[in-house]
């Protein structure tokens, strides 16, 4: 029989500010919050040699690939047990910067999700995949709210943690273009992993700042207060904040990462050499091979 493949695209994610809520199951923790996906994401490609029913019963590994590299991603190999196709290749691809702030782990295991689904015919609903998804990435305290905001796409407002069923979504209506720039990696297990309690009042405050005002300007002037009051500012990134305001601009750090993202032109005109895209309206989705 012929192979069976498919395709899914997940957009990046940049979270603005959030608030940590935990719980024993992954499907209900999560977090509150808002933040911005982007049309630069995460291509996922899912094949087998054979039929999806060959795949389930197979008890041999697939194989995992990262921009071409062969490697492994916590959260796709929970999903595909989930979906019982531990035996897929899997090739992710993205042009992101991975542990940068920009929800890749996350727009990995829901495009892994998708696409299995689809390769070998497992009938599971959207909400059914996020929802894997989401639980994966919590279980591995890799994020907490990034899957949910990436099914949604545009600018995600998350009113209640948890996967669909539970948790519950709102959106700015808002298109820009955003660019960004990296400046390393910030482990979001360690933060996650820490006293989140500071971290997550900071996060309720900037989200009733942006409910009551559900603008792209309020949520980039939340996600600086909320940087500061969190203690999660990084020097290099402050400094790029400062630069992009001075040059009347609106910059905000990238939660969690050394990244800064902006509006429009706010880093070019500040003088970096930025990364540039624009607020991703569609969400996750499959697409043509």
């Amino acid at each position: 029989m012929s192979s069976q493949r498919a395709t899914a695209f997940v957009p990046g994610h940049v979270t603005a500010f959030f608030s940590a809520h935990r719980d024993d199951d992954p499907a209900v923790a999560g977090s509150r919050g808002a933040g911005v996906t982007l049309t630069d994401g995460v291509t996922v490609r899912v094949s087998a040699a054979d039929d999806g029913d060959t795949v389930a019963d197979d008890a041999a590994a697939g194989e995992t690939t990262i921009d071409g590299e062969v490697g492994s991603i916590g959260a796709v190999d929970d999903v595909l047990a989930e979906l019982d196709a531990t035996a897929a290749d899997v090739a992710v691809e993205t042009d992101l910067p991975i542990g940068a702030g920009f929800g890749v782990s996350g727009a990995a295991a829901l495009g892994a999700a998708l696409a299995a689904n689809d390769a070998f015919d497992r009938g599971r609903s959207e909400n059914e995949l996020v929802r894997v998804a989401h639980a994966a990435e919590v279980d591995r305290g890799t994020g907490l709210g990034d899957v949910v905001a990436q099914a949604r796409g545009g600018v995600p407002v998350r009113l209640e943690p948890g996967a669909p069923g539970v948790g519950e979504l709102d959106g700015v209506p808002a298109s820009a273009r955003v660019e960004y720039v990296t400046f390393g990696e910030l482990s979001t297990e360690e933060v996650l992993g820490g006293d989140t309690d500071a971290l997550s009042a900071a996060g309720e405050d900037a989200l009733d700042r942006l409910r009551a005002d559900p603008r792209l300007p309020t949520l980039m002037d939340a996600a600086r207060g909320f940087a500061g009051e969190a203690d999660l500012l990084v020097p290099e990134v402050a400094e790029a904040i400062d630069a992009v305001d001075a040059a009347g601009g609106e910059a905000a750090m990238a939660m969690l990462g050394r990244t800064v993202f902006a509006l429009g032109t706010g880093l070019s005109d500040a003088g970096y050499d930025p990364e540039a895209c624009r607020i991703d309206a569609a969400g996750a989705r499959l697409v043509d091979d």
